[in-house]
């Protein structure tokens, strides 16, 4: 096709360089179409461009991945999700966080495929830890995905008609902002912005840290003491270490930068904030003194109490995923030792979270309180033991990236050695301010140094991605196998005399069973319903109603009252339940199931 253009263009060259022009009618008509062929056959030669698998073909919204957002670039991306995607996509504020910013909330399906209060529900939220940064755009770039690739994906488009996702991307939207227009150490701010007395002198955030340089980084002050107890790393000459068996170093740690500002004798001690908002969930909460961060009594936080009320107002939410850093851990309750979650819900955790090592690369799967740390009052426990769900904390990124090695003993944060052979090798020293001497007002001459607030918890830009589309992955596998429910089949046989016996067959698709065992326990979620209905939806006498695990065979159940609607207080993952009712009546007959967390279906009696 190239040559054959070509050859038409060197064609029409040579007919226009032509003295006299033709003028026979045969001449010009072929001129003109020499001219057409000129002017369009480029434009079907046009390659289409290489989508690499897994991508959207033609997204509506342009988005970068290699970069985080901020609340304002966050605000406008999901403002273009729903302007243009209005089917699948509404936008809403639950409120207003304490700076006055907007707590927004996505609900995505297809809207068409029927109500969202029906179909099974999926909760999830990012940066209630705001200087997490990924974690926020894990939440944007799982909206956008959705979005882009419904209707190119068969498996997105199946989830956005069966299911609903409520995704919440910024819990902490003030301390995001802080975090990233101000200066800050990659590890704050952790709490909210509203202001506490940490040192219970009577002023509030009175004394955070000072940028002495500044260049927008918290680091570290030093100064030079023969009698220090810190030297130089033989390998990162740029990091401190303690030296062993109590020796003598060259530097004495100062802290984090900063000057006294209230004149109390101490630096930095009363810093923004602080209190912990996934320490302020009602299931299993502590006052102050048992859990640091606990604030006043459970969703004293405004901003939790907002996704709360909403998370309420959803029976169906049935799964759900808090995203944080760092360390590259799938987090499962409990948080606190002395909690216990049922073996029986254990087991369906496990298996997504075996499946979760699978898809993440370097990632353990791991118990919460007896692997990391106590967590009192966490997120995790309230939506399993209040909301009945299945909830995942994923600690985004880890040390694993690096160099593709797995070694767990390496820590969150991974090895220094390591860690500066990476920076040296594939960021070419870009993520450590090095020493250099200031005047500090107590102090004197000092050297700050250390590494920038845009490194340790967060990938580089060329990781990010990738980061983000594995954690969305493993949230889309744990929907997808959240319980759906099915009418798999209806067998009729007639008694004679009028009457009738209907067996209807009742399955559950997916892995997740239609309610926790805990959930049944402290009855949280009402009871799978099966109705029976005769021809054109008429009401049946119905005589009696049964439900049975394995077709009557050896044991049943009946059902005195209200028959004709049976009640079912779970239907296991990839399993089935019989109900069997004796109807006077005419047919076809009609069957439903209706589950909270499961969904709805219903079959009519085949002719």
């Amino acid at each position: 096709m190239r040559f054959e253009v070509q050859s038409l263009k060197c064609e029409v060259q040579r007919t226009k360089r032509q003295r006299p022009q033709p003028s026979h009618p045969k001449m010009r008509a072929l001129g003109l179409t020499l001219a057409l062929l000129l002017f369009c056959v480029p434009a079907l030669a046009q390659p289409k461009p290489y989508v690499p698998a897994g991508s959207p073909p033609s997204p509506k919204v342009a988005a970068r991945w290699n970069r985080f957002h901020t609340y304002n670039e966050a605000s406008e991306l999901i403002q273009q999700l729903a302007k243009l995607h209005p089917d699948r996509c509404r936008l809403q504020s639950l409120g207003k966080s304490f700076g006055n910013r907007e707590m927004w909330l996505l609900t995505i399906t297809n809207f068409k495929s029927g109500d969202e209060l029906k179909k099974p529900a999926f909760w999830i939220d990012g940066g209630i830890h705001a200087n997490e940064l990924q974690a926020v755009d894990v939440t944007l770039y799982t909206a956008w995905y959705l979005l882009e690739m419904d209707g190119h994906n068969e498996f997105i488009t199946n989830l956005l008609n069966d299911r609903v996702f409520y995704i919440m991307p910024m819990m902490s939207p003030d301390s995001r902002d802080a975090h990233m227009e101000k200066p800050n150490t990659t590890h704050s701010p952790r709490g909210g912005q509203r202001p506490v007395d940490d040192d219970r002198d009577g002023l509030f955030d009175e004394d955070g840290p000072d940028d002495l340089d500044g260049d927008g980084h918290i680091t570290y002050m030093r100064i030079r003491d023969p009698n220090g107890r810190y030297k130089a790393h033989d390998e990162v000459p740029h990091l401190p270490v303690r030296e062993k068996d109590g020796g003598k170093g060259q530097y004495t740690l100062l802290g984090s930068e900063g000057i006294d500002n209230d004149g109390d004798g101490r630096v930095n001690e009363d810093s923004d904030g602080f209190y912990d908002p996934n320490r302020d969930w009602p299931w299993n909460w502590q006052p102050e003194y048992v859990q640091r961060g606990a604030h006043h009594y459970p969703f004293s936080v405004p901003e939790n109490r907002m996704a709360a009320d909403f998370v309420i107002s959803r029976a169906n939410i049935a799964g759900g995923q808090s995203y944080h850093n760092t360390g590259g851990m799938i987090l499962r309750g409990p948080g606190a030792k002395d909690d216990q979650y049922d073996g029986r819900d254990l087991a369906v955790m496990n298996k997504l979270g075996e499946k979760g090592e699978l898809m993440l690369p370097g990632y353990r799967y791991i118990n919460t309180a007896e692997d990391l740390y106590e967590v009192y009052g966490g997120a995790n426990d309230w939506f399993y033991a209040m909301r009945g769900a299945i909830s995942f904390t994923n600690e985004l990124f880890t040390p694993f990236n690096y160099f593709r090695k797995l070694d767990h003993s390496a820590g969150w944060f991974g090895k220094d050695e390591e860690r500066h052979q990476f920076n040296k090798l594939l960021l070419f020293d870009d993520v450590f301010v090095k020493w250099h001497e200031v005047d500090h007002p107590t102090y004197g001459k000092i050297e700050v140094g250390g590494y920038k607030k845009n490194w340790t918890r967060q990938p580089p830009s060329f990781l990010i991605e990738e980061e983000l589309h594995r954690n969305m992955a493993f949230t889309l596998y744990h929907a997808d196998q959240m319980p759906r429910v099915k009418v798999q089949a209806i067998e009729v046989k007639d008694l004679g005399d009028g009457l009738k016996r209907v067996t209807a067959t009742i399955e559950n698709t997916r892995l997740t069973p239609t309610h926790r065992q805990f959930d049944m326990k402290k009855s949280l979620t009402r009871p799978g319903l099966v109705e029976i209905n005769g021809e054109d939806g008429k009401a049946l006498k119905v005589i009696a109603g049964f439900k049975s695990a394995d077709l009557f065979d050896r044991t049943w159940e009946e059902q005195k009252r209200k028959p004709e609607v049976m009640k079912l207080r779970t239907i296991g993952g990839n399993d089935v339940v019989y109900v069997r009712w004796i109807v006077s009546g005419a047919g076809p007959f009609t069957v439903s199931v209706s589950s909270v967390k499961g969904g709805m279906d219903q079959m009519t009696q085949p002719e």
